[in-house]
């Protein structure tokens, strides 16, 4: 990402609201390049100066994913002229905070997001020029905001905050609930702890959070090691953190250990698993003789650091999934946790940039990269032992109608029960039926299905 090296020196005050609007701008357009919302957020407050803001910037262009097709529409309809890149983007993230509604997220004082707005662009040479525009382009918006929105919103991108083909294709695949799976995917995720029973018990470690000042309730029944936490903190204000008595873990996320079903003395592979949160969760429930694979190098390490925290091991490998004989040492799996590449659709809530970073060409090309991991797990998979296929996707090219896929493919595959599909649910928003189970508490969108090999 250069966007920076093209920009002159930014003077402002690391504190303020400007620059977190700069910062965010610049992250936001390195996002319309391709990067990761949270490789560009490290990119762009790498400098001792700019690491003071992370916090903001983050907020900042996490807010601006989540209403980006809204705010650009919204730009286009008031500029008759496309403005320079980092003005245009200055402008969209300030349009992201003045848009929020009420009730949705901490609000910003409408006055101050304009006249910080028109700070970021002056405190830049090549930018300073667009003073006037910005402030007038803002100021339009506050006294326009009804019309304005309603006009934007008429094209459903601008009115979901999701490319065209991913708003279909969710309708297509959830008749019943895609409205309420798209809105879902707007709002904030709640920090959600996976409470490590080797060290304490959910409702212990509720006791201490209540002594901490921190208000938080148990997920319920379906992820019974789950806390959700009223208001979200750092880490660092978690009783017990870097001991290993919790960790960060989505409630639908916690149901593949209990799926899998991994008991003491068995010999578990834990395919995909970087960053390692399920690799824990295994090991917290049972002991195991576990193996870690890791296709990505640069990932892999983290699977280490995060079971030395909880002070659990695992072989860890580096290597492709799909390609067992260059990690495989022959002898068979009693248990495999097959958590797949996939489109990440279920988890946008947590990362609003994947829908901005997907193409819909992908889910062929992911499609038939799980059906290459799955064929291959399947033969290090020991007669009597047991598959779990973990996708937190919403689409059923990387659900159902692979798990279809699979057990027709695999004369000796037998599908048992699981949950299927999880469609995202929160409070106030859930999609729930009785064809959907989990849908009861807080969770992501994921699906599961489980096959015992004969």
């Amino acid at each position: 990402m250069n966007l920076r090296k093209r920009l002159s020196v930014l003077h402002l005050a690391p504190d303020s609201l400007g620059f977190a609007l700069d910062s965010a701008a610049q992250a936001v357009r390195a996002v319309r390049a391709g990067t990761s919302l949270p490789a560009a957020i490290a990119e762009v407050t790498r400098s001792d100066k700019a690491a003071l803001a992370r916090g903001a910037v983050q907020d900042v262009a996490y807010r601006t994913m989540r209403a980006l097709a809204t705010a650009d529409a919204l730009v286009a309809r008031m500029m008759q002229k496309a403005p320079p890149e980092h003005v245009h983007d200055v402008l969209v993230c300030a349009l992201a905070l003045l848009v929020d509604e009420p009730g949705t997220a901490p609000a910003y004082n409408t006055f101050t997001v304009v006249d910080q707005a028109v700070h970021a662009v002056t405190a830049r040479r090549e930018t300073s020029f667009a003073k006037g525009l910005v402030n007038a382009v803002l100021r339009r918006f506050l006294r326009e905001r009804d019309a304005l929105l309603a006009a934007a919103r008429a094209a459903e991108p601008a009115q979901w905050n999701y490319p065209q083909w991913w708003i279909d294709r969710v309708r297509e695949a959830w008749p019943d609930h895609w409205q309420a799976i798209l809105s879902a995917g707007n709002t904030r995720a709640p920090l959600t702890l996976r409470v490590n029973r080797r060290k304490t018990t959910p409702e212990g470690y509720l006791a201490r959070l209540a002594e901490a000042g921190l208000e938080a309730r148990l997920a319920g029944a379906d992820a019974p090691d789950a806390i959700v936490l009223e208001r979200a903190v750092p880490v660092d204000r978690l009783p017990g953190f870097f001991d290993g008595d919790v960790s960060v873990q989505d409630s639908g996320a916690q149901r593949a250990a209990p799926l899998l079903g991994a008991t003491d003395g068995m010999r578990a592979l834990d395919a995909c698993a970087a960053p390692g949160g399920k690799t824990g969760h295994l090991l917290e429930r049972a002991t195991l003789d576990l193996v870690a694979v890791e296709s990505s190098a640069e990932r892999a390490p983290r699977i280490t650091e995060n079971l030395e925290r909880l002070a659990l091991a695992a072989t860890v490998k580096v290597g492709d999934a799909a390609a067992p004989e260059s990690w495989w040492d022959g002898t068979p799996f009693d248990r495999i946790l097959a958590d797949v590449p996939c489109s990440a659709s279920g988890i946008v809530r947590r990362h609003p940039d994947i829908r901005w970073l997907r193409r819909e060409s992908d889910i062929a090309a992911l499609a038939a990269e799980q059906r290459r991991i799955l064929t291959a797990l399947w033969t290090v998979l020991a007669p009597g032992g047991e598959l779990l296929y973990v996708t937190c996707s919403l689409f059923p090219e990387e659900g159902e109608l692979q798990a279809q896929w699979f057990e027709a493919a695999q004369p000796d595959a037998v599908r048992l029960d699981a949950p299927g599909q999880l469609l995202p649910s929160i409070t106030g928003v859930s999609p729930a039926s009785d064809t959907m189970p989990g849908s009861g508490f807080d969770h992501d969108g994921f699906f599961y299905a489980r096959f015992l090999k004969r």
